[in-house]
């Protein structure tokens, strides 16, 4: 199932996605007693977690939420590339969240080998089963990739390993580490998070247009049970 939220800004956006964690992480908790989403990186989800930390440090139960992410660079945790360090300042360092239950992607390490750690993090966390986590955040990028899965990617492809490398060609060239497709989609609830004008006609492409996802990696998300949510600012929504 999908569903597409609008709010009026940037701020709106984070209050609807801030709200939906709330209520999710409450749900989660009562029914199995821990909540485990996974972050993602960039200038929408910092204002997300900024809120968090301002405004739900007593309105999520923290000492239950474990926390994973969905990509990393491959850079050490205190680089200002790193989706861990800005989620630690903007977010975990201050709400009363256990280190223990902060699951990082060690970006420090060969890729195939992060890759692999990661994997196993996941299998001890889960058991061993395919991860079902209770929330991924993702962003869409301009060229409609999401999280390190990008156009033409070998990664897209990939359809049994949980975690991956995955080679960036960029004016930046640089490894990622990411879930893949099988991850995300087995999912209990994927969020996207798509602000400002310049990403409405790629967004519009993505939800509306025609299905190409080796070229835009963001149509590959359609959990199989579970539901997708994208919660847009009115300039991203502009052209739906």
């Amino acid at each position: 199932m999908t569903n597409i939220r609008i709010g009026s800004d940037i701020n709106a956006l984070a209050r609807t996605a801030a709200d939906a964690i709330q209520d999710l992480s409450k749900k989660a908790i009562s029914q199995t007693g821990r909540f485990s989403i996974a972050l993602s990186g960039g200038s929408t989800p910092k204002t997300l977690f900024e809120l968090l930390a301002r405004e739900y440090a007593h309105k999520v139960d923290w000492s239950n939420t474990y926390i994973f992410w969905g990509d990393e660079r491959c850079v050490r945790p205190d680089d200002p590339d790193s989706n861990y360090k800005m989620a630690r300042e903007t977010l975990l360092d201050l709400v009363p969240l256990p280190a223990s239950n902060v699951h990082r992607i060690k970006g420090e390490l060969e890729p195939a080998e992060a890759a692999l750690e990661y994997e196993g993090t996941l299998g001890t966390f889960f058991q061993d089963q395919r991860p079902r986590l209770d929330l991924i955040l993702l962003g869409m990028g301009d060229d409609g990739h999401t999280a390190s899965l990008f156009p033409g990617t070998d990664a897209l492809n990939e359809q049994t390993r949980w975690v991956v490398p995955n080679h960036v060609m960029s004016a930046k060239q640089t490894w990622r580490i990411t879930f893949t497709v099988p991850v995300i989609n087995n999912a209990a609830n994927v969020m996207f998070l798509v602000a400002g004008s310049g990403k409405a006609a790629r967004l519009k492409q993505v939800v509306q247009g025609a299905y190409a996802p080796n070229d835009l990696p963001s149509q590959l998300i359609k959990p199989t049970d579970g539901e997708l949510i994208w919660a847009v600012d009115q300039a991203a929504a502009s052209l739906l």
